[in-house]
């Protein structure tokens, strides 16, 4: 460098902004950022040690990061050169690293290349200095505003180390304040400057951690603040002042304070002219970078932990940094589907009448639809169950595709060649608009994707969701038994889907009553505790559990899948609202209850639907389920009376049939129902109540026949007539104990002439059991 040069770099340093001229020169001088170069941290000792490698400096406009470069590479004796990423392409980049080089070879010098706002370097741009960083001929020291893991070059971000700068805390901006006004060479020193403490809070305040900020506006307040001559009893009160730390003195010492002040004019400071100097607070907002999404998400996190005035804070920082209000409402609309949702369904209503309303009369009015809007969404219950759709979405990519049940399908198409639609139930024309009909896939039958929350608009329609799925899916598991409890079934041909549908439809109606008839004749109360003891279905567990809030509910599945499926509806409940499930037979219960410690515990009511039907010591059952009551305790029962079901033989014309080979089906058949080994038919309605009184209980028994229309398939015949099984046979099983194979076959057909495709009137008996214990609990 020449004397001219040299000159002309005084002359540029003299003439620099406040905010250039005091630039720290040394660790010593550097002002903030205590938790990377603070005593004995890593980055210090680093720099002090001169084994400096490649560094990224992150942080917000103004903590030091520029400074901190130059303050590195005057301790290290390093050379530094300085690139803008944005003025800057790959012809500096190499010019850089040509000037390196030749300092290292001519000199032993090391080179800091430091580049600002790195992360405006092209992809091309960031390639192009890798090289040089990888094989050491730069020290490579970027500074970015933006998050260097998202905006950087990864090759370039493994190969260096990340620091990441605070915004200046008001006392370290009050240091550099007051350092600035006092250094001789670089500030203000050299004149009298007082500066008021008022004054100097509110340049702290108003910078936003911002040293640049506060650097400018002293240098702004001081160089345009007149000059003016002190009187003596002026001096005494400044003076006074001083000492008391009203006022800051550009002179240090200040031993001879008064002498200065006589002798030269002194520029006052004052809370007014702080005002002027910087009016208007900097905030670190930037509309495409990491203070851009975290307000936003503070603002959302505000909204969604219904604090308004959090939200109306970080609203007011985005507004006031011009962030642009549709994305605001774009996001504000967002929430109101996600977080709100069907807790209060005006929700999203109200977002898109503020956004239109913004629309028309614009800003800076248009601040109070915003303000509408937040507040609105702040205030109003939240539900995420809208997540439901992605459980839905996770369920349709993991699951095979069990294609779309024939009633469901598109009967204007192939309605004729394929019986696309046959089946289909128009919920309108049943009460209330609701009919328990299959509409997943069978695959699918009992998911539950959606799950109302406890809050607002879906508080009110949470228990009939919730009863309608119950009944549905008990209205499933019921039609897969039906038409006949002795009789195997479960059709395996294309057909079962549309032979459900029509059978759930009023299997769940039918079971919606049941379902009431027995809790309703449990007489309940908040606080009862209930046995249900055949919870499989859930049908009588889970509105018994709405009628006790205050009580509890034991579940006794008799399969370890029943304990599953049950298992897995609970956990949409809360810990303590969930049912007791026990898992085993019911003669069982009381070991199930002594192994949870549950040993004394006695029911207000105990129910059940067919819970008795396949026990063979039925009498013993019911004294065991009498000894569980407890005083004024309630059995209410729902049992199906399996000798009384419909006939199969009784839906057919058997004129097409030798009158021999008819005898001997219908005896046949009614010898299925009149077994007296068999425990599922060896009773009546009449028994429940005979074992009821001898379990001590005051005993009622209403029994009602029910009938209604069941369709008969294909596959209901073809599994009527398959092998069956040694334990459960087959109806063409029983009937070989009366008629030889050739018989059966000759049966088969007639089934298949008369019933296929047909729909029956299909005959059941049920028996409502009651029995009450006395008050005193005796019995």
């Amino acid at each position: 460098m020449d004397l001219f040069e040299q000159a002309r770099q005084e002359r540029l340093q003299k003439e620099a902004p406040l905010a250039a001229r005091m630039r720290p020169r040394t660790l010593d001088e550097y002002i903030g950022q205590e938790h990377i170069i603070g005593p004995g941290r890593l980055l210090r000792r680093a720099i002090q040690a001169d084994q400096l490698g490649s560094l990224i400096f992150y942080g917000p406009p103004g903590p030091g990061k520029t400074t901190l470069a130059r303050v590195i590479a005057n301790t290290t004796q390093a050379h530094f050169i300085a690139l803008n990423a944005v003025l800057s392409g790959v012809k500096d980049i190499r010019a850089a690293v040509a000037e390196a080089q030749d300092r290292a070879k001519h000199y032993g010098q090391r080179t800091i290349l430091f580049v600002d706002e790195v992360h405006r370097f092209n992809k091309a741009q960031q390639d192009a200095l890798l090289p040089w960083v990888e094989n050491g001929t730069v020290i490579f020291i970027g500074a970015t505003t933006e998050n260097p893991y998202f905006e950087v070059n990864k090759a370039l971000v493994s190969r260096s180390r990340i620091f990441q700068l605070t915004p200046l805390t008001k006392d370290d901006l009050r240091a550099i304040a007051l350092q600035a006004l006092r250094d001789p060479e670089r500030g203000y020193g050299d004149r009298n400057v007082i500066l008021d403490a008022d004054a100097l809070d509110h340049l702290v305040d108003v910078a936003g951690g911002d040293a640049r900020g506060v650097l400018n506006a002293l240098e702004l307040a001081v160089e345009t603040t007149e000059a003016q001559e002190i009187r003596d009893q002026e001096i005494e009160r400044l003076v006074a002042g001083i000492e008391r730390g009203d006022y800051f003195f550009s002179r240090d010492p200040i031993s001879n304070l008064q002498s200065l002040l006589s002798q030269s004019p002194l520029i006052h400071i004052t809370l007014e002219i702080a005002e002027e100097s910087i009016q208007r607070r900097a905030v670190l907002y930037d509309k495409e970078g990491d203070y851009h999404f975290d307000t936003i998400s503070a603002f959302i996190k505000s909204l969604r932990g219904s604090d308004p005035d959090a939200a109306m804070y970080w609203l007011a920082k985005m507004i006031y940094a011009g962030e642009a209000p549709r994305f605001l409402f774009r996001r504000m609309l967002i929430f109101a589907g996600e977080d709100v949702g069907l807790a209060d369904p005006n929700a999203v209503g109200v977002v898109v009448a503020c956004a239109e309303a913004f629309d028309r009369v614009g800003m800076p009015e248009g601040r109070f639809p915003l303000a509408q809007a937040a507040l609105y969404l702040a205030t109003a219950p939240k539900s995420n169950s809208a997540f439901a759709l992605f459980d839905a979405l996770a369920t349709v990519e993991q699951e095979a595709d069990s294609g779309v049940p024939n009633h469901l399908r598109d009967a204007s198409r192939d309605a004729e060649g394929f019986g696309h639609g046959e089946g289909y139930l128009y919920p309108h024309a049943y009460r209330d608009h609701w009919v328990a009909q299959q509409y997943l896939p069978t695959s699918l039958q009992g998911k539950i994707f959606y799950q109302p929350s406890d809050q607002g608009y879906e508080a009110g329609i949470r228990a009939q969701v919730a009863r309608r799925r119950e009944a549905q899916l008990a209205a499933m598991l019921e039609a897969e038994e039906e038409p006949a409890e002795m009789l195997t079934f479960s059709p395996p041909d294309s057909a079962r889907d549309r032979w459900l549908q029509r059978t759930i439809s009023r299997t769940g109606e039918r079971l919606a009553d049941l379902r009431d008839r027995v809790l309703d004749g449990a007489r309940l109360a908040r606080h009862s505790l209930v046995l249900d003891i055949k919870a499989g279905s859930g049908l009588l567990t889970w509105e018994a559990l709405r009628r006790v809030p205050e009580g509890g509910v034991y579940a006794l599945a008799r399969s370890q899948r029943d304990a599953e499926a049950l298992a897995q509806t609970a956990r949409s409940l809360d810990e303590l609202a969930r049912p007791h499930i026990m898992t085993g037979a019911l003669m069982a219960v009381p070991a199930l209850l002594a192994e949870g410690d549950n040993e004394d515990v006695r029911f207000d009511a105990i129910v059940g639907f067919n819970g008795l039907l396949t026990e063979t010591d039925k009498p013993g059952a019911i004294r065991l389920l009498a000894k569980r009551l407890a005083p004024g305790g309630v059995i209410s029962l729902a049992e199906r009376v399996p000798r009384h079901t419909q006939r199969l033989y009784q839906l057919l014309d058997l004129g097409g049939l030798e009158p021999d080979v008819a005898e001997r089906l219908a005896q046949a058949e009614e010898a299925i129902y009149a077994a007296d080994d068999d425990p599922l038919v060896n009773w009546d309605a009449d028994d429940l109540a005979t074992w009821l009184t001898a379990a001590g209980l005051e005993a009622l028994v209403q029994v009602e026949d029910e009938q209604d229309e069941t369709p008969i398939t294909p596959g209901t015949i073809a599994h009527w007539f398959g092998p069956g099984s040694d334990a459960k046979p087959s109806y063409a099983g029983r009937l070989a104990a009366r008629l030889d194979a050739d018989e059966i076959q000759i049966v088969r057909r007639l089934f298949e002439r008369q019933l296929a495709g047909q729909t029956v009137q299909w005959r059941r008996r049920v028996a409502y059991v009651r029995g009450r214990t006395t008050t005193s609990g005796k019995g």
